[in-house]
């Protein structure tokens, strides 16, 4: 056996380990995240279930700097890669999970069938489900943070997601303000209020589309 082929099957060996460690992680994180939801009917941010993950009896997730977003990206990643794979879970049930930064939360199924988005929802889905995403490089997340914030559709599914929420909203970029977003909002809402000749899914659609741009803001500030 050369040394080259010996320090390969070590490396290979290695990293079956890590992921079964990560995996472990995850199948802890699936228990305690769906637990957490089902004591929040009407849903939790992102920020208060990690923080809700971070107490006992899970202590799942150890300190957070977020202010450091190569620190802060493998927590966001692992906890939206083991939403989705709940969500998966719960697809041959009555319930399934609305995923946004600001809102996470169970509703019937009937719920999201309205909410609008499907492409972007599949893109994130996919995107957090390729475990390979858990560890990038600084300089890749950097990017990603730069397009999030200028609301390029970039490599970050995030990004993809509030340019679409803002073109739902009728802008053909992300606005500079939120109060663009507030008065753009409440015009479509009249506009699409059944006794205009809208309907529910469109009102659905249109707060789906303010609750993901809200969330762009406050990350923002």
């Amino acid at each position: 056996m050369t040394d080259s082929t010996s320090i390969r099957q070590r490396s290979d060996s290695a990293a079956r380990s890590d992921n079964g460690i990560l995996e472990q992680q995850i199948q802890h994180l699936l228990v305690a995240v769906e637990h957490e939801l089902r004591q929040a009917p009407d849903g939790v941010s992102e920020l208060a279930l990690i923080k809700a993950l971070q107490q006992p009896p899970w202590e799942l997730i150890g300190d957070v700097c977020f202010n450091d977003p190569e620190k802060l990206y493998p927590v966001h990643f692992l906890l939206f890669h083991t939403l989705y794979r709940l969500r998966d879970q719960l697809s041959q049930t009555s319930e399934t999970l609305q995923i946004a930064p600001l809102r996470i939360r169970l509703v019937p199924q009937t719920v999201i069938g309205g909410s609008g988005l499907p492409d972007e929802k599949d893109k994130l889905r996919e995107f957090y489900l390729d475990l390979s995403q858990y560890r990038l490089p600084e300089d890749a997340i950097q990017r990603m943070m730069d397009d999030f914030w200028a609301g390029r559709p970039g490599n970050r599914p995030e990004a993809s997601e509030t340019l679409a929420a803002a073109e739902k909203l009728g802008f053909n970029k992300v606005p500079d303000s939120f109060p663009e977003v507030k008065q753009r909002f409440r015009r479509a809402v009249m506009q699409a209020h059944p006794d205009r000749g809208g309907d529910t899914r469109s009102i659905q659609a249109l707060n789906q589309a303010f609750a993901v741009l809200k969330a762009h803001f406050q990350l923002a500030t």
